[in-house]
């Protein structure tokens, strides 16, 4: 990113959305941030993916 191009995400704002998760008692395990649409992603300890993953049944 250079010098004169805004974020479109700002410390703070991922400061607020931990903290929200946090307070709904989630145990944060990762953050995303897209800079270019804004969007935060918080991934909490032990959440599973909606997607099924393929190799699921194979490895059972």
């Amino acid at each position: 990113m250079d010098a004169l191009t805004r974020a479109t995400v700002k410390q703070i704002d991922v400061t607020r959305a931990v903290k929200g998760a946090v307070a709904a008692g989630l145990l944060v395990a990762r953050i995303e941030v897209d800079q270019r649409t804004g969007k935060i992603v918080i991934f909490s300890e032990g959440a599973e993916s909606s997607a099924p993953n393929p190799w699921d049944e194979v490895i059972r």
